[in-house]
């Protein structure tokens, strides 16, 4: 009986040892992660600071948080196409991070319908189906009917300013793979008017669910030109605070752009 007792004795003292040498390791290892975060940051921060912009930031604090926006990014831009099998491993290494800290990142990004999981599988670019856009562009109407009626009382000629010279840089931007982007920035600073983070957030994800194919059609389907001028109709009911006029104009943009998603997907 004494000799059992101290046999437990000494398993338990075992454990706590390892679980002291695991906690050690993991701190050293965070402190690893975060140095390779730092290095990270700094040289991707420079050429990717205009690929961000209007969007919502994800944490930068973390070294996952700046996976998820460069595997973001590679998705939206269509470097990462849907169906691609995002292999861990491989990526790890290519990071130079943990496991652990990569499937945060691509938990983020399944969060945000950009990523699914599936078995034997493991994590794949997601595919969008003609009934999921359709479904998305219904979501996203409702959602952003709200939030720009929200926002016009509190527009001012600041933030309107603001919206004119997004219209006037994309009106001269040349580089088809620039205009979602200044898209995005347009509706985005309206909508920010709301004071509805969780609203703006919301359909941030949406938008990024179809933003890659709508860089595509914006391109082949020159649908630029057409679009730009909804957006100054838009812009013009929202600075004489017309709140039925600028939605009217919201619901055909929106209409128009779901149509031809879908045309272009079938």
């Amino acid at each position: 009986m004494h000799n059992t007792r101290m046999e437990c004795e000494v398993e338990d003292i075992g454990e706590i040892n390892l679980k002291i040498t695991n906690y050690i390791f993991d701190c050293i290892h965070y402190t690893f992660e975060n140095i390779v975060y730092k290095l990270i940051k700094k040289f991707y921060s420079k050429s990717m600071k205009n690929n961000f912009t209007g969007q919502i930031k994800t944490s930068y604090r973390t070294l996952p948080g700046m996976i998820t926006n460069i595997l973001r990014e590679s998705i939206l831009s269509g470097e990462l196409v849907g169906g691609v099998q995002l292999k861990q491993e491989e990526l790890a290494t290519k990071f130079g991070v943990s496991m652990s800290a990569l499937r945060e990142a691509l938990k983020s990004l399944e969060a945000e319908g950009l990523v699914r999981f599936y078995p034997n599988r493991g994590a794949v670019v997601s595919e969008l189906s003609v009934a999921e856009a359709q479904e998305i562009f219904d979501i996203r109407l409702f959602l952003e009917l709200g939030a720009l009626e929200l926002a016009i009382p509190n527009l001012t000629e600041a933030v309107l300013a603001e919206a004119d010279e997004i219209l006037e840089k994309a009106d001269e931007e040349t580089q088809s793979n620039h205009w979602s982007e200044l898209n995005w920035q347009f509706h985005e600073t309206l909508y920010r008017s709301a004071n509805r983070p969780k609203l703006l957030a919301m359909i941030q994800n949406l938008h990024n669910n179809v933003e890659r194919y709508m860089r595509l059609y914006l391109t082949t389907m020159h649908y630029q030109t057409k679009s730009q001028e909804e957006h100054h109709a838009l812009l013009s009911a929202c600075a004489k605070g017309n709140i039925k006029g600028a939605q009217k104009v919201l619901r055909k943009h929106m209409a128009d752009a779901s149509n031809n998603l879908i045309e272009y997907l079938s």
